[in-house]
């Protein structure tokens, strides 16, 4: 039994040895493995921002008092809003807008400061540029924000010259997890999910495929190594960069951007190790499809996108069309992000996460099952 064991493990790591020198060789190996995770954490931690400031802002202000001045300088002074062009008329605001020089504008009217005497709704006309629905949509909810803490201030006013009185609220609002809403610790766990599915992915597929290329399969085939141990030996070098990118992409996130890790370390790269069951898995599956690395690559990205754009990194799933909803529950990527979420900024424990873990591994070890299957029918 023991002779068994030590003869398998020496045939798998012949083969990872094998792997490791090829890789090394191979001179743009290194920054694509290395370079290109640290590289995406710079552009995502800087780059990639969900709260907009600074937003190009027209005014025209056709009532000119010190009520419509005021309102309007609660724009500027938020910090959202940049106060740039003070318009004249509605032809000037219009070519601000279809020029792309502002992207919201506000009108006051006459009568603005009429009305809040007479204690009368007042219209705001509010123009936006829907070109880009994103940041129309975020400039959007400043605004009302803005323009509501506005209203509630007048209808103080209002309250203080009757025998009204309200019981005063003192609203004290606290973000646990994530106190200054900082968006690069939301990116951060996200890029190392992205990251490793990339990089295991393509390169698993890549490594298969490669043999065929070059002729070497049937080397290998013909050799003493069975097939268990190919594969072995296959998955086990790519399993092994994964974890260096999660180590160098947790060293920068944390130490560079500050991004607070409050859980276990080993249980991240234990679950990690769960989540790679998947990323491996479709790698081998794409190379029993695939003919070529070029075509490997092409699979990969063609798979991987859905898992991007579907596992709520990028978009929320609660938004998506209920169809769409029920398909994310197949993408391995969904629970790991919760998952990775959950460790590094919660601190959780294995006990808080078992929902997302026992599908993660039934998917994993599914994928990876049917990868086997299909890659031996093909060596055979």
């Amino acid at each position: 039994m023991v002779a068994s064991v030590h003869r398998f493990l020496r045939g798998v790591w012949s083969i990872v040895v094998k792997e490791l020198i090829q890789a090394r060789r191979d001179p743009s190996m290194f920054p694509l493995i290395f370079v290109a995770p640290l590289v995406q954490l710079a552009l995502f931690g800087y780059a990639v921002a969900t709260n907009i400031r600074h937003i190009p802002t027209a005014i025209m202000d056709e009532d000119r008092t010190a009520q419509s001045r005021a309102f309007v300088g609660r724009f500027g002074s938020s910090g959202y809003f940049s106060l740039l062009y003070f318009a004249d008329s509605e032809r000037e605001l219009e070519e601000l807008i279809q020029s792309g020089k502002a992207e919201i504008a506000i009108r006051v009217p006459r009568g603005f400061a009429r009305a809040a005497k007479r204690r009368e709704s007042a219209s705001v006309q509010m123009i936006l540029d829907g070109s880009d629905s994103n940041t129309t949509a975020i400039a959007l909810g400043y605004a009302v924000s803005i323009a509501r803490e506005h209203s509630a201030e007048v209808a103080a006013e209002w309250l203080r010259g009757t025998r009204l009185q309200l019981p005063a609220i003192d609203l004290r609002a606290r973000a646990w997890y994530n106190e200054d809403l900082d968006n690069v610790n939301f990116v951060v766990p996200g890029i190392i999910c992205t990251i490793l599915s990339l990089v295991t992915t393509v390169l698993t597929a890549q490594a298969v495929v490669r043999e065929r290329e070059r002729g070497t399969m049937e080397q290998l085939i013909v050799s003493p190594i069975s097939r268990t141990q190919f594969i072995v030996g296959k998955l086990v070098p790519f399993m092994i960069i994964g974890y260096i990118d999660v180590f160098l992409i947790l060293t920068v996130g944390t130490f560079w951007f500050g991004v607070p890790f409050r859980g276990s370390v080993v249980l991240l790269y234990a679950l990690a190790f769960v989540f790679l069951l998947s990323t491996l898995g479709t790698g081998l599956l794409i190379s029993t499809v695939a003919n070529t690395q070029g075509q490997a690559s092409l699979a990969a990205n063609f798979l991987l996108t859905p898992w991007f754009l579907l596992s709520g990194f990028v978009f929320p799933i609660e938004n998506m069309p209920t169809v769409i909803q029920w398909a994310t529950y197949l993408i391995p990527l969904r629970y790991f992000l919760v998952v990775i979420r959950g460790i590094m900024l919660k601190g959780l424990g294995l006990v808080d996460l078992w929902q997302q873990v026992l599908p993660l591994a039934a998917l994993g070890v599914s994928i990876l099952g049917v990868s086997v299957m299909r890659l031996q029918k093909r060596l055979g």
